[in-house]
This record gives structure tokens, C-alpha cells and sequence, in this order.
């Protein structure tokens, strides 16, 4: 995986916060997202890594922000190729009425919005069934509850 580990280069202009993306077919880094703050820009990259991954493509993100008014590349965590049934997400527990598994389902993002906010947007498989079992599990308020514990925790980095 040698492309993988190649360094991304340094956006051009004033330090802001840019996620870019980089694309194994064309070897290049693109642009996914930029924005004078950090939470925009992660909740980007958390809903597009789920989309790469969705696909059943590996998801290389490269977040650069500033630093003590120049540039700085923060950590993101090491991307995994995806299975190829990632896809395949599995179904909230059965419920009799369409109103139930909607709300099941809005619960489930919030929770991977949140999720994101806090910066972790490279979620496999797993993380994404123990968030349906959350969903499954708990009432809207206190979804909402955890997911405002999620972004404050994000916005103190």
C-alpha cells in the first residue's frame, strides 16, 4: 500500500481546514471538503467516508488545518479496505408500523452524525451495527442527549 502512506500535499492559500480525499485509480489528492472551522469539514468526510466505503472502496483522507498560523497535517486514523458486503447494512430489529423504523433510522443518524462531529468518521462494519443496536435501544431524547455529549466533545479539539 505504498500510495496509501505517500505524504498529501500541502492545500494552497491561508491555513484553513481541508479534508482531502485521495483517489487510488488517478493517484492524486482531491478536495472533499474546506471550511474556516473544523466541524463542517469532519462531518463532511464522515458522511463521504461512508459513502466510499459504501461502495466498497478504501477511504484515504487526509485532514489539514491550521496551527499557530501555518499549516499542520492532523492524524487521521489508518483507513481499512472495506468488506465487499459492507453494503449490505443490516435491518433495525423487525417493527410493525413504517412510523417505528423511521424513527429507528433517524435515530441511527443522529447518532453517526454525532459520531462524526467527534471526529470519528472512519467507522467500519461493527461500529456501525453497535450504533443501530443503540438506536434500536434507546427513545429520541436521549439520543439527542448523547449526540449533544458527541459534538461538545468534538468542538474542544
Amino acid at each position: 500500500m505504498e500510495k496509501a502512506e505517500k505524504r498529501p500535499p500541502c492545500p494552497p492559500g491561508a491555513p484553513r481546514w481541508v479534508a482531502l480525499f485521495h483517489q487510488s485509480a488517478q493517484d492524486s489528492w482531491t478536495v472533499g471538503a474546506e471550511s474556516p472551522d473544523r466541524a463542517p469539514v469532519l462531518y463532511a468526510v464522515a458522511d463521504m467516508t461512508r459513502t466510499v466505503r459504501a461502495r466498497g472502496e478504501e477511504a484515504t483522507v487526509a485532514l489539514w488545518g491550521p496551527e499557530n498560523g501555518a499549516w499542520h497535517l492532523y492524524d487521521t486514523p489508518a483507513t481499512a479496505e472495506a468488506p465487499a458486503g459492507s453494503a449490505d447494512v443490516p435491518a433495525p430489529a423487525a417493527e410493525p408500523e413504517r412510523l417505528a423504523e423511521r424513527m429507528t433510522d433517524r435515530r441511527h443518524q443522529v447518532l453517526m452524525a454525532a459520531l462524526g462531529k467527534a471526529g470519528l468518521y472512519d467507522l467500519g462494519p461493527e461500529d456501525d451495527e453497535a450504533v443501530r443496536a443503540l438506536a434500536d435501544l434507546l427513545d429520541e431524547p436521549t439520543v439527542r442527549r448523547v449526540a449533544h455529549w458527541l459534538s461538545a466533545a468534538g468542538g474542544q479539539r
